[in-house]
This record gives structure tokens, C-alpha cells and sequence, in this order.
């Protein structure tokens, strides 16, 4: 398996796109986002996928699914988007934050989940550089922390030792302080609720 250490703020483009290339054959990869390290794929590619499921025990036909943008107007191709979700989402992003939005029809049907979606921006450049290069985002889930194990799970290294086999290339963007984001449904963007307190400050 690669690791391929990238410096936020300094990406090695060749290193970039080849992540790109695994992410467009189908592959799964581990990368760097502003809250922990993520397991993620292309969002377009269905076995993909299936396969970070099963890798994180997700029940896609009861959890809702994530997406990372490159920014907003790439997410508005995959979910609905109104005005008053569109200034909430201008405000907070790039950030911490997942906000629950009504998937569109462009996504596969295993990603829809409940027909909705969770989209994110990070800040973090490496994962916004990854869904901008790859041309589409990707459905992510948080690498997760096992308790008494945060700095596992902060380290790129320490992550490819425990996925090994299952992965195809691990990004190590440096050490991850792992963190949740805090989760935002804009399902009724006249009444945002938080679904999960996480870091960051929202400005509604």
C-alpha cells in the first residue's frame, strides 16, 4: 500500500493525482480533512462505495452518507441547494461542519442512503484539492477512534498499519487531532437543528 506524505499548504501535485488515479480506478484511499483523517472513495463509483461500508460497518440504507466538496457550487450538483441553505452553507464554509441536504439524482443509488446527504468542505486544502482534481467529490466516513487510541488515529502511518489489506493508498497530510465535526440538518434551512455538537462556531 502507498503512503504518500502531502504538506497542507504546500501539495505535491504529483502525489495528487496519484491519488486521483486510484480514486477514478475505484479505489479507496485515507486522507487528511480539518477533523480527523477520513476512508473515502469517489462518490460516483457504486462498488467503491460498498466497499467503505463494509470497511466502517455502515448500514447505508439507514445512515446517511458524506460527501467532501471542493467547494459549494461543486456540491450543488449533488444535493438541492435552496437560497436560505446557500447563505447558511457561504457562511460557515470551508469548515468543521457537515450539513444534511436532500441528495439529487446524480448520485448512485447505494449513496442516497434516506435520500439525504451529508456535504462538507473541509478546511483542510488537501481534501478540497482531491474533489477538485478528481472532478466530483468524495463519499468519506471518519477513520473513527478507538477509545485510549486517539493518537493512532491522529497518524497517517498508524492508520495504514491498521487498514492494511483493505485500503489502496493512505495521504499523510501530518498529525490529525481527532475531533467531530459538528453535523447540521438543512433539510428546512428556515430551521436549522444540530444533530451533532461538534468544533467549530456556526453562523446561522
Amino acid at each position: 500500500m502507498q503512503v504518500l506524505k502531502i504538506y497542507p499548504g504546500n501539495i505535491n501535485l504529483r502525489y495528487l493525482d496519484e491519488a486521483v488515479e486510484v480514486l477514478k480506478d475505484g479505489g479507496v484511499i485515507v486522507f487528511p480533512t480539518d477533523t480527523n483523517y477520513a476512508i473515502g472513495c469517489s462518490c460516483l463509483i457504486a462498488p467503491a462505495i460498498e466497499k467503505v461500508c463494509s470497511i466502517k460497518g455502515i448500514n447505508n440504507a439507514k445512515q446517511p452518507l458524506s460527501i467532501v466538496c471542493s467547494d459549494i457550487s461543486q456540491a450543488s450538483d449533488y444535493v438541492r441547494i435552496d437560497n436560505t441553505a446557500y447563505r447558511i452553507l457561504r457562511a460557515n464554509l470551508p469548515g468543521p461542519f457537515t450539513f444534511l441536504l436532500p441528495a439529487t439524482t446524480r448520485l448512485p443509488k447505494n449513496m442516497r442512503g434516506r435520500k439525504t446527504v451529508g456535504v462538507r468542505v473541509p478546511g483542510c486544502d488537501i481534501a478540497r484539492a482531491l474533489a477538485e482534481r478528481l472532478g466530483n467529490p468524495l463519499m468519506c466516513s471518519s477513520v473513527g477512534v478507538v477509545e485510549g487510541e486517539e493518537a493512532e488515529a491522529g497518524n497517517a502511518r498508524s492508520i495504514a498499519m491498521n487498514l492494511e489489506g483493505k485500503i489502496n493508498l493512505v495521504i499523510d497530510g501530518g498529525f490529525r487531532e481527532p475531533a467531530n465535526s459538528t453535523v447540521v440538518d438543512l433539510q428546512d434551512p428556515a430551521t436549522p437543528e444540530i444533530v451533532r455538537e461538534g468544533v467549530g462556531q456556526l453562523n446561522f
